[in-house]
C-alpha cells in the first residue's frame, strides 16, 4: 500500500508529486486528456505518461476517468467511450482500476396538490444503471479491469438528496451488488462522504471490504454544536477536510483495510479542505496558493504514513 495523491495526466503533476514524497497517483482528468476518447493514437501519451511515473517510482493505482453522469442521455454516449478508452489504456499500462461515478436518471413530476416537484427514488432506475454498466464491466473483466464506483453524494450539505450519484449511499450499493453477477464492479471509496452521512466508515469497510478496489483518502468534520442547533441541512455542519484535520480514524481505517484484503493505495483528495487548499491568502494565514495546499498535502502524508510504514 502506497500514500499517493490525485493528479492529472501531466509530467509537472507527476514531478509535484514526486516532491512532496508521494508514491501513487490516480490519474484524473482522463476524458481531457490525448489518450482519451478523442484521440486514436492513444498509446504513445499514455505510455509516456506511465514512463514518466516509473522514473519517479511512482506506481498509477487507479485512471478517474470521468465524473460526471454517465446515465444522462446528453452524456452517455461520450460517458461509454471515455470509460471504454480507460479499460483499454489500464489493460494497457497494467492499472487494475478505472473509476468514475455511476450517475443516475433523474426524473420529476408535479403533483396534484398544487405543483409540488416529486422526485422518483433512484431504486426505480436501478434497471438503468445495469443496462449501461453491465456490458462495460464484462469488456473491462476480458481486459483485466475493475470499475470502482466514487460515492461521493453530490448534494447539497454533502447529503445524497437532490443529486447526481446513485450510488451516493450504502443502501444503493447493496441493492447493486445483489443485482449483478459483474463482480469486477465495486467501490472507489471515500470515508469523507460517509462522515458528512453519520456513518461510522470501519464498521462500513467491515460490511462492504471486498467490494473496495480504490481509496480516495479524504477526512471529514462534523459541527455538533451547528448540528444540534440548527440540523443535517445547514452551511458548515458537515465539511471535507484533510486526513489529520477531521475526525476520521486513520488507524482503524487502515487496519480494516488491510484486514478486509484491500490490495490498492492511499490517495490524498486535498483540495475540499476549506482551509487548505489553492486559494488567496486570508487574513491571518501565512501562506497562499499552491503552498497552503501543498502543506495541507504534507499534513495528510504524515497522518496516513504513521499507520502505512514505507507508503
Amino acid at each position: 500500500m502506497r500514500i499517493g495523491v490525485l493528479t492529472r495526466g501531466e509530467v509537472e503533476d507527476l514531478e509535484r508529486a514526486r516532491r512532496l514524497g508521494f508514491r501513487s497517483i490516480e490519474w484524473v482528468g482522463f476524458h481531457e486528456d490525448p489518450a482519451g476518447p478523442n484521440h486514436s493514437d492513444w498509446k504513445a501519451f499514455a505510455e509516456q505518461f506511465a514512463a514518466e511515473a516509473r522514473a519517479r517510482d511512482i506506481r498509477i493505482s487507479a485512471i478517474g476517468a470521468l465524473y460526471q453522469n454517465p446515465l444522462a442521455p446528453t452524456q452517455s454516449e461520450f460517458a461509454r467511450a471515455v470509460f471504454h478508452r480507460a479499460i483499454e489504456v489500464a489493460a494497457h499500462l497494467g492499472v487494475k482500476t478505472v473509476a468514475g461515478f455511476a450517475g443516475a436518471v433523474i426524473e420529476t413530476e408535479l403533483d396534484d396538490r398544487g405543483g409540488h416537484v416529486v422526485y422518483k427514488p433512484f431504486e426505480n432506475y436501478l434497471p438503468r444503471l445495469l443496462e449501461f454498466w453491465e456490458p462495460l464491466a464484462r469488456f473491462a473483466a476480458d481486459h483485466g479491469v475493475r470499475i470502482a464506483f466514487e460515492h461521493c453524494p453530490q448534494g447539497p450539505y454533502h447529503l445524497p438528496l437532490m443529486n447526481y450519484n446513485m450510488l451516493g449511499q450504502p443502501a444503493m450499493w447493496e441493492r447493486l451488488f445483489n443485482a449483478t453477477r459483474c463482480e469486477n464492479l465495486g467501490l472507489e471509496w471515500d470515508p469523507s462522504h460517509l462522515i458528512c452521512q453519520f456513518i461510522d466508515p470501519v464498521a462500513n469497510i467491515h460490511r462492504f471490504g471486498r467490494k473496495i478496489f480504490h481509496v480516495h483518502a479524504k477526512d471529514a468534520y462534523i459541527n455538533r454544536r451547528l448540528l444540534e442547533t440548527y440540523g443535517p441541512c445547514h452551511p458548515g455542519v458537515a465539511e471535507h477536510r484533510i486526513p489529520g484535520f477531521g475526525q476520521g480514524d486513520w488507524g482503524e481505517i487502515i487496519h480494516a483495510l488491510v484486514r478486509a484484503g484491500y490490495d490498492s493505495d492511499l490517495n490524498v483528495e486535498g483540495w475540499h479542505d476549506p482551509v487548505f487548499h489553492d486559494h488567496q491568502p486570508n487574513e491571518g494565514v501565512p501562506l497562499a496558493g499552491k503552498q497552503l495546499e501543498e502543506a495541507g498535502l504534507l499534513v495528510a502524508k504524515r497522518t496516513l504514513e504513521r499507520y502505512v510504514p514505507g507508503g
